[in-house]
């Protein structure tokens, strides 16, 4: 009986410790608006491009500064479903992704992490003094700076009802993000002229030299003096 279930599966506190490994390698040198917009924009296409978006699933997206000022809103699919079924976005949908965001604001970890680390200690919300509007389910994960360790800056989080996916595909959003932003910067890293651009004539440690060069490549015999026009009144 169920011999079809592979057995090398992760558990909970093995998820847990793999959150925490990506969220201490994934920082930000900056992150700034422009920074949110193409992030939730990638988060966005690569969903529209997932089996489960083909298969009839919707999609909220939100990046908010720790703070609470969003970023980026946006919703991928239809706002209900004109027969009453399928798995399209609903109001609910907000609500929890708010839910979500409120866990990485209070905990400062990703929601994933939260929830498997929760099962992996046999704790309850109630225990960890998470209950009411807390939504503890994948696909909210928190935005660290290199230089700031005291807590995230931001939150980038999703919610179609799928925790463990949701939870992969912000992760992996940001992943490669920072990825072609450090290819970037080494493509177009700036670089001084060569050394025999500079030419060693130009050097002076005296500026009275430098000064006198200057004088000396005026050619003085074209400085010849002009007689100004005599202007007289005939009576």
């Amino acid at each position: 009986m169920f011999t079809n279930f592979p057995n090398n599966m992760p558990t909970d506190a093995e998820l847990a410790s793999q959150v925490l490994a990506e969220e201490s390698r994934y920082r930000f040198a900056s992150f700034d608006s422009a920074d949110a917009l193409a992030l939730g924009l990638s988060i966005r296409k690569r969903f529209r491009s997932s089996s489960r978006h083909v298969k009839g699933k919707g999609l909220v997206i939100s990046i908010q500064t720790i703070a609470g000022h969003t970023l980026f809103s946006c919703t991928v699919g239809d706002l209900g479903h004109p027969t009453g079924f399928g798995d399209n976005v609903s109001l609910d949908s907000w609500a929890c992704l708010e839910g979500m965001i409120s866990v990485v604001r209070r905990i400062s970890h990703s929601s994933f992490y939260v929830e498997k680390g929760m099962s992996a200690m046999g704790k309850t919300p109630k225990q960890l003094g998470i209950e009411g509007d807390f939504r503890i389910c994948g696909g909210a994960f928190p935005i660290w700076l290199e230089n700031a360790a005291c807590c995230p800056i931001a939150i980038a989080a999703c919610y179609s009802g799928s925790s463990q996916e949701d939870h992969n595909l912000v992760s992996t959003t940001v992943r490669d993000y920072l990825a072609k932003q450090r290819r970037e910067s080494q493509t177009f890293q700036p670089t001084l002229p060569p050394e025999s651009v500079i030419q060693p004539s130009a050097r002076h440690d005296n500026t009275a030299e430098w000064h006198a060069e200057q004088t000396n490549d005026y050619d003085q015999s074209r400085l010849e003096y002009v007689e100004s026009p005599t202007f007289r009144h005939e009576e």
